[in-house]
């Protein structure tokens, strides 16, 4: 059965928990849109517009009950009855019940009819209940009327945050004990249930997906065009001469790996581009993305996924200068954590709109290209850039222990002052970048999930859903 997901931005979350729990001791509630990723193993709502319901519109505020005026509901039902987008109804329990009470179960079955009428969907909507200190527990609505449990909420913010799961599902894998030692059982357990993807599985990606297959992550998506060759034997992790004789997919290198190892972890290769609606779609329905890519267009293109999906993405880069004479004049790499919402890896200057346009233009025209590089309108890409498997690794495992920081905060200081990380080698120093002002060009994004073209990019007009 496909498993329903609901995902919420840090700023949505905290918005909700400032309306709900105004510290009155009264049920309130409010209303959200949520776009969609209807897939064939998991539909994801991802919440895109919050409308609080004024306190002064509700009929009836009380600790265990609030009933309320439709009126604000008119034009969210009419956009999402024009865009097919799930409606999400939220209220408080203020006194910290942690169910749906018999009170709930009416007044949804009531709400949710309505809904059904009107928007005449054959997808799910959703209901959810927060709880003071902010947790959240919901379900869904079927067409059929029936209820079913949210598989998951999560809310993606400087921490992450995953509810949903039973105590009982809280019980390590026997492998990964010594991580539950440290990081607890309930950390573990959500490993287990996460999907996660990873966007190159090469110098820096696979590192990633060793260490991921190995702490029991349940699902790993893998995608990457690519074939391995004798030139990158030397920093592909599973990757054998016979691989690359045979031209075998980074993918299919990686997915008998992980089936190899017998943890159980599933594995779903796709060696193809990330620009491929297939591709996009596959990712979209993960819970977690890293990005292990080269590509500046990759990067800018998985930044802007991970914003319409409401994704945490972790972007993983090195950097290696030769001096031309046996030396090394740089030896370093960065750990972004870009979160929807947030500051953009292009707003980090992690790469420059310069850059950008040239690694278009170089796909899209080369001839154009190799002219404006001579003629010094643009800089050359560079290719080929020199690779240490030591120094992959080193920042794979950064990029891996950022992933379980936010996942089980640990650190002295919070999440945020840690939006990047930048090892030197060749200063044997450790460098971090606070989070900075949001993007303004990728806000009005979060969670708008599928559009026709998907991304709003022409390129990906393969299918799609509403706008």
């Amino acid at each position: 059965m496909t498993v329903i997901k609901l995902r919420i931005s840090d700023a949505q979350h905290g918005a909700l928990m400032d309306h709900l729990l105004p510290g009155d001791g009264l049920e309130a509630v409010a209303v959200a849109l949520c776009g969609r990723r209807p897939g064939e193993t998991a539909h994801c709502l991802t919440a895109r517009t919050i409308v609080p319901i004024p306190y002064d519109e509700c009929r009836a505020r009380t600790p265990d009950r609030v009933t309320w005026s439709s009126r604000r509901l008119v034009p969210l039902l009419e956009e999402a009855a024009r865009r097919d987008l799930a409606v999400l109804k939220i209220h408080s329990h203020p006194g910290g019940y942690g169910a749906f009470s018999e009170v709930d179960d009416v007044a949804d079955r009531d709400l949710f009819g309505s809904i059904f009428g009107w928007t005449d969907s054959q997808y799910p909507h959703a209901s959810a209940v927060m709880l003071p200190g902010g947790r959240m527990f919901g379900r869904a609505i079927l067409p059929s009327g029936d209820f079913m449990p949210l598989d998951s909420i999560a809310v993606v913010g400087d921490d992450l945050r995953f509810w949903g799961w039973s105590e009982a599902e809280a019980r390590p894998a026997g492998f990964t004990q010594r991580h539950a030692q440290l990081f607890g059982a309930g950390t573990t357990a959500r490993l287990r249930r996460l999907a996660v993807a990873v966007i190159g599985c090469s110098g820096t990606g696979s590192p990633v997906v060793e260490m991921l297959a190995r702490l029991g992550v349940g699902l790993l998506v893998l995608v990457d065009p690519d074939r391995v060759e004798e030139k990158n034997l030397n920093r592909i992790l599973n990757a054998t001469r016979e691989d690359a004789e045979l031209n075998r997919t980074k993918v299919e290198v990686m997915a008998r790996a992980i089936t190899q190892m017998g943890f159980g972890t599933e594995v779903l290769p796709l060696p193809e581009n990330l620009a491929t609606p297939r591709a996009v779609r596959a990712v979209a329905e993960c819970d977690v993305v890293f990005g292990c890519m080269d590509s500046i267009e990759g990067r800018n293109l998985l930044n802007r996924l991970a914003t319409f999906y409401t994704l945490p993405y972790f972007d993983v880069g090195v950097k290696l200068v030769a001096d031309g004479r046996g030396g090394i004049d740089e030896a370093c790499g960065a750990v972004h954590y870009v979160k929807p919402g947030g500051e953009s890896l292009l707003d980090r200057r992690a790469f420059t709109m310069k850059q950008l346009k040239a690694e278009g233009l170089r796909r899209t025209d080369p001839s154009a290209y190799e002219d404006q590089v001579g003629a010094g309108y643009i800089d050359g890409v560079q290719d080929d850039r020199p690779a240490v498997i030591s120094v992959n690794m080193h920042l794979a495992s950064a990029a891996v222990n950022e992933f379980l920081a936010r996942l089980h905060p640990y650190r002295l200081d919070e999440n945020r002052e840690f939006a990047v990380v930048r090892p030197s080698l060749i200063q044997g120093a450790l460098y971090r970048q606070e989070e900075g002002p949001p993007s303004e060009g990728l806000a009005r994004n979060v969670g708008r999930g599928d559009v026709r073209p998907l991304l709003d990019m022409p390129e990906l007009s393969e299918g799609g859903g509403g706008a």
